[in-house]
């Protein structure tokens, strides 16, 4: 149910965005168990990208409660992709840490998830791409925030394919 006030184009679209995007991400997170890291740790991990975090830092950023974040946590412990460390300057406060496997699993997960949408991209026609990337672009501005290109596949040019 929506607000009466919220009638009209700029409601639609967002409402057709909203839907498009979550399909979108379940279409690309189907690559998710090829990974070997449980989709759970996956997101865990992907918070971690930017820096080590607390507990509660990163129950926060998942949003779940502290406990499960705690249970979460050991697991990934186990199965080697994080670890906890304590803070050196405050002993108190243990910080939870990616590690190399970690890292590993996010970039598998990543290149599959973008290869699925490469997938469905390429099938469209080159007016359709164009008409994307104008859309991608135009989001970006939206958000205020550029993408940032994923470096973990290597692109082959036509100078590197004749070597």
């Amino acid at each position: 149910m929506r607000p009466a006030a919220t009638d009209g184009p700029a409601w639609e679209i967002a409402d057709r965005l909203h839907s498009a995007a979550i399909h979108l991400l379940r279409r690309a997170r189907r690559t998710d168990p090829l990974t070997g890291v449980p989709t759970a740790q996956l997101s865990a991990l992907s918070v971690l990208m930017s820096g080590p975090r607390t507990l509660g830092e990163l129950a926060a950023a998942e949003q779940v409660r502290a406990p499960t974040m705690s249970r979460l946590v050991g697991e990934m412990e186990r199965a080697g992709v994080a670890r906890k460390a304590t803070d050196p300057i405050d002993a108190r406060i243990v910080r939870v840490h990616v590690t190399a496997k970690g890292v590993r699993a996010l970039e598998r997960g990543r290149a599959m998830r973008i290869e699925a949408i490469e997938r469905l991209v390429a099938a469209r026609s080159p007016a359709d791409r164009a008409a994307l990337e104008r859309a991608v672009s135009l989001l970006e501005d939206v958000l205020h925030a550029r993408a940032a290109a994923w470096s973990g596949r290597k692109r082959t040019t036509k100078a590197s394919a004749a070597r």
